[in-house]
């Protein structure tokens, strides 16, 4: 069982054996066929592609920054080569992933404009749609944020993928610190972002 384990491929796999054993179990009775099956799973991608995002950027915010001056000077450069660029990797591909399938759901339950223009074509008569709408923007900040700000200075203060191998260090120092500056931004939005997420579905009637 420890070498199975051991394994992240086979780890991850078992855990969508573990859905679709479920999922059989649990809709068994209930008809969970065409759109609403499809709806159902993209709106699952959404979910699972938005808690590996967030995780991230608060492991990023909690953990990384903050325990980065406590580590030994010998050992900071592993960090910056290896477990930093592979965590950016999943971190601005789960940011993708996460704006992606939310935009397609917004889509495909008929809200999308409306949310985006915070229900402004409605007369802003949907306090639901409103908040949503909030979310969504903060979303997408975010997702902008991760993209072509914190990802390009990131690459810049780490030489990710050796492009920028003769950068001054001044100029990696600033690009760290207006990455994670925005890093931070994004981790005070993530908090009303995930506010509007759950208030829209179970505070707001409407």
């Amino acid at each position: 069982m420890a070498a199975f384990f051991a394994n992240l491929r086979n780890t991850v796999i078992a855990g969508f054996v573990l859905v679709v054993i479920v999922f059989i179990i649990g809709w068994q009775s209930h008809a969970l066929t065409g759109a609403t099956f499809w709806t159902f799973m993209l709106r699952w991608l959404h979910v699972l592609s938005g808690v590996m995002w967030i995780g991230l950027l608060w492991y990023f915010n909690f953990v990384s920054t903050p325990t980065m001056p406590l580590i030994p000077a010998e050992l900071k450069p592993a960090l910056g080569r290896f477990i930093t660029p592979a965590a950016l990797f999943w971190f601005r591909w789960s940011a993708m992933a996460t704006i992606v399938f939310g935009i397609i759901l917004a889509w495909l339950y008929g809200y999308l404009l409306q949310a985006y223009t915070l229900d402004a074509i409605e007369g802003f008569a949907n306090a639901k749609t409103i908040v949503i709408g909030i979310g969504m923007w903060l979303g997408t900040i975010m997702w902008f944020n991760v993209w072509f700000l914190i990802w390009p200075n990131q690459q810049k203060a780490l030489n990710i993928g050796n492009r920028y191998p003769n950068l001054a260090q001044p100029e990696k120092d600033a690009a760290a610190k207006t990455g994670g500056m925005f890093s931070r931004i994004n981790t005070m939005l993530s908090i009303p972002m995930l506010f509007c997420m759950v208030g829209a579905t179970h505070m707001i009637i409407g």
